[in-house]
């Protein structure tokens, strides 16, 4: 392909925010009811990924303009990227990540209950873990949203023991539209492609599901408490406002160790 590379990967992207809007919006709201009412319920909707799934993890919470409710789970041995090769490198927490059994152990830390839900992160949809971890939930009673591409995962082989993938093991799937093999952007002379897409539309779609659950929430008479920018309220009643988020946020996962 010869085309601009900065005009590839535009149009990849833009292509993938356009079909999610033309076909995901009805998926989002169907999550956003799931974890709101979680929410409203005093529980809480797990959010779990491996890899580089945990940016989207971390996009819901906890960030500027997300809120208590969400509880992020990013296991370090299978997401802590920086060393790349070493003790702690890249290929350890690959092998890691197709580990079976992992789920079980898991939840075994946590007292949860079927009013939890788990978002379950994955673009292939293959790794051994998180399908692990989402037939786990599933078994604990917890409903299960599955964030992943329908195409990569169309492509790919699971790695778990069961022979599932992760939409196939889910309630929901919010599918971000990334294409096969994830990389859009495509150089002459370069045999591999670059650039890959699921960041741009895996974290559109968390913000479209905290967008809606933050709806859901003011209009069911509890609105949630927001980390905000001191751009918006000032810097003292930002302050003020991020203690009391963490506070609150203390105090929902508190559920998870009785």
């Amino acid at each position: 392909m010869s085309d601009d590379v900065l005009s590839q990967y535009l149009r990849a992207a833009r292509a993938g925010l356009d079909a999610i809007e033309a076909t995901q919006l009805p998926a989002v709201r169907q999550a956003a009811g799931l974890f709101a009412d979680a929410i409203l319920a005093d529980r809480l909707v797990h959010v779990f990924g491996t890899g580089h799934s945990r940016m989207a993890v971390e996009e819901m919470f906890p960030r500027y303009g997300s809120f208590p409710g969400f509880h992020p789970i990013v296991e370090l041995s299978m997401s802590f990227h920086n060393p790349v090769v070493g003790a702690n490198g890249q290929r350890q927490a690959m092998f890691l990540e197709n580990v079976q059994g992992f789920g079980p152990v898991l939840w075994r830390n946590f007292a949860v209950s079927p009013a939890d839900v788990l978002l379950a992160v994955s673009s292939s949809g293959c790794n051994a873990v998180t399908i692990d971890v989402a037939a786990e939930a599933k078994r604990l009673g917890m409903a299960v949203v599955a964030l992943t591409s329908r195409a990569n995962a169309d492509v790919s082989t699971s790695k778990h023991e069961s022979g599932r993938k992760l939409h196939e093991v889910a309630d929901l799937i919010l599918d971000h539209q990334a294409p096969p093999g994830d990389s859009a952007v495509w150089i002459v002379g370069l045999s591999t492609p670059v650039s890959p897409v699921s960041t741009v539309t895996g974290c559109t779609l968390i913000n479209l599901v905290k967008a809606e659950v933050a709806r859901l929430l003011t209009e069911a008479g509890k609105p949630p408490k927001v980390l905000t920018s001191a751009f918006h309220l000032g810097p003292e009643a930002a302050l003020r406002l991020f203690e009391e988020t963490y506070d609150d946020y203390r105090r929902r996962i508190g559920v998870l160790y009785r």
